[in-house]
């Protein structure tokens, strides 16, 4: 089982990730972005919102003990028109996040959290695990989208990023 300290590693891999990729998406039309193409959250600008509200909603709301308080209408995708917008939510969901992450120990991690929108409770290290999957899952879905648009996709290799 993955420790308080590998998660804090992780979590920093994480967000320089998600940085990269909002990075590489902000340079695009906002057209591009909210384009349906059919993928899991129809446009770029969906998935990427999604995986900023997988973060909020699991880790800053049900890991806190405050998943009745997720403000649902952050996880909107149509409150977002502009990249500015999407930074800012990004910015305060990653201030929260790390904030949990720095003082995260060992025995929080067996801590039972449930979300809303499931039935039951699960531990905050499976939650920080579903976090970091969810993000892999769709940073994937993001460089599949790049690549047919004959975009080079950031890196986000674990060993390039621990150097």
């Amino acid at each position: 089982m993955p420790t308080a300290n590998d998660f804090r590693r992780i979590f920093v891999y994480n967000e320089r990730v998600l940085q990269a990729y909002f990075n590489a998406l902000a340079k695009l039309s906002w057209d591009t972005l909210s384009k349906n193409v059919e993928a899991s959250h129809y446009s770029m600008k969906n998935i990427f919102v999604h995986i900023l509200t997988v973060y909020n909603g699991l880790i800053n709301y049900t890991a806190t003990g405050k998943a009745d308080m997720i403000p649902w209408e952050e996880h909107d995708y149509d409150n977002y028109h502009s990249m500015e917008q999407i930074q800012e939510f990004m910015s305060n969901v990653m201030r929260g996040v790390r904030s949990f992450i720095e003082e995260l120990d060992d025995s929080k991690l067996a801590w039972k959290a449930k979300p809303p929108w499931m039935q039951e409770g699960h531990d905050v290290n499976d939650i920080l695990m579903q976090v970091t999957l969810e993000q892999a899952h769709h940073i994937g879905e993001l460089i599949a989208l790049l690549w047919q648009m004959n975009i080079e996709p950031p890196a986000m290799t674990w060993i390039d990023y621990r150097q």
